[in-house]
């Protein structure tokens, strides 16, 4: 079979390598999954330099989101063989490949009604917003939501399951277009951050209150802003740093304003808490079902893209998700 994958650390375009290696057996309570889409992620890049959260052994294959059929078990899986999936795949055998491997607790069954390259695009985004939202930030319907990269895949999950939830959205983009895709996702304001300042149009649209929850994925100077239009007992959510930088916080700025800084890191409750992925799962399949989200796919590749793809993701060139077909 066919898959993408890193023998040596560096930029993906250098590291990264289309090979030809052998099927894939399933471990004990593991399954293996016919690709038939995965999405591409900023982590996937991260991954390719050697500085995400997980550092798996060389050689590996990346993609971390991945819908297809079950087409081998091992002892103890909860899946049949022929089962529609979705879920996150073990590495060091991820997802941009024509097979994957995932522990069977981490892969989750499909409606008919779901394609599958909806369901790859939807299922890390999505699932970080939920958390990210309602058990982190414990939104509340009414308040207002200042979501960032708004037009991205992590930041267009976000505008509709704030939206769901009864939020006022407010959502920044780089340019126009983006802009209107924002407002076309449900956003009630969106804010091009190249042309105005976000923290005045907040202000502005909040009558100088701020905003209760800022959805944060880019990092850097952005959330040193946000800072300053925050709500008091606001709630600041860090979700990654695609702008290039972490930021460091001002805890006595929070401390006088009251506010919470709150990480987020979803693949945690993989391991601790896995009752709780089931159930963001069935809740975003419901919403789903109601019409209340719908990723933003906004390319559809074959498997041979992946570098060209990554590059313009990370280079912010991109809107929603990219999803991969073997």
């Amino acid at each position: 079979m066919r898959a993408w994958q890193v023998h040596e650390l560096g930029e993906p375009a250098e590291v990264l390598r289309l090979d030809d290696v052998e099927p894939l057996e399933p471990g004990e309570r593991e399954v293996v999954v016919a690709v038939e889409a995965c999405a591409v992620n900023f982590a996937d890049s991260l991954l390719c330099r050697g500085t995400y959260q997980e550092s798996p052994p060389l050689p590996f294959t990346p993609g971390m989101e991945v819908a297809g059929t079950v087409v081998a078990t091992g002892p103890g899986a909860m899946h049949p063989i022929g089962a529609r999936v979705v879920g996150t795949p073990l590495l060091p055998r991820g997802g941009l490949a024509e097979q994957a491997a995932a522990r069977s607790v981490d892969v989750f069954p499909l409606p008919p009604s779901l394609p599958s390259s909806e369901a790859a695009a939807m299922h890390v985004s999505y699932q970080t917003g939920w958390f990210a939202l309602h058990r982190r930030a414990g939104l509340r319907a009414g308040e207002t939501v200042l979501v960032h990269a708004g037009a991205g895949g992590v930041g267009s999950a976000a505008v509709q399951l704030a939206k769901a939830a009864g939020a006022t959205v407010v959502a920044t983009a780089g340019g126009p277009d983006k802009v209107a895709r924002c407002l076309e996702l449900g956003a009630d304001h969106a804010v091009d951050h190249r042309a105005d300042d976000f923290v005045a149009s907040v202000l502005d649209l909040t009558d100088g209150r701020g905003a209760d929850v800022v959805y944060d994925a880019v990092g850097g100077d952005t959330f040193q802003r946000s800072t300053r239009c925050i709500a008091w007992e606001g709630r600041i959510l860090v979700i990654g740093a695609a702008g290039g930088a972490y930021a460091e916080a001002r805890t006595n700025h929070a401390m006088v304003k009251n506010y919470s800084i709150m990480g987020v890191n979803w693949g945690g409750y993989r391991t601790r808490r896995p009752e709780l992925v089931h159930e963001a799962h069935d809740d975003i399949v419901r919403l789903y079902a109601e019409g209340a989200v719908r990723p933003l796919v906004s390319e559809v590749l074959s498997l041979d893209a992946l570098p060209d793809a990554l590059g313009r993701l990370v280079a912010g060139a991109t809107t929603g998700k990219i999803v991969l077909t073997p």
